[in-house]
């Protein structure tokens, strides 16, 4: 898996894997859990290469529902599971809800590094 994305008229969420980084961009507001699985999906299949580290880079992204953040959360919490792997999310305090929501990722997965600019 070299670069894979998702793409729509209002969001992206692309995988580089030359730094191990998923970047999400634009707004996810998406009814349910199950039209958050090709997200989920990428994550997982990000994970399941046993990287050093992963970062997923929520800079860009303005808004993300509560269905996004429990997909989120829910990953967060799998990687409980995988020791090998130092999760870094970056966040911005441009993003109202990021401050906030993003601080309790941590609370799931201590050894998180967040850093929110």
């Amino acid at each position: 898996m070299l670069t894979q994305e998702i793409t729509t008229e209002n969001y992206l969420v692309q995988y580089d894997a030359t730094s191990t980084t998923v970047n999400f961009k634009g707004k996810l507001s998406l009814g349910s859990s199950t039209e958050y699985e090709p997200i989920i999906n990428l994550l997982n299949d990000v994970a399941k290469t046993e990287p050093l580290t992963m970062t997923i880079d929520l800079r860009e992204l303005a808004f993300l529902n509560s269905s996004g953040i429990s997909m989120l959360s829910k990953f967060v919490m799998s990687l409980r599971k995988q020791k090998g792997t130092q999760l870094v999310v970056l966040g911005s305090n441009a993003m109202p809800w990021q401050g906030k929501s993003l601080q309790n990722l941590v609370r799931l997965l201590p050894g998180l590094k967040l850093q929110v600019q």
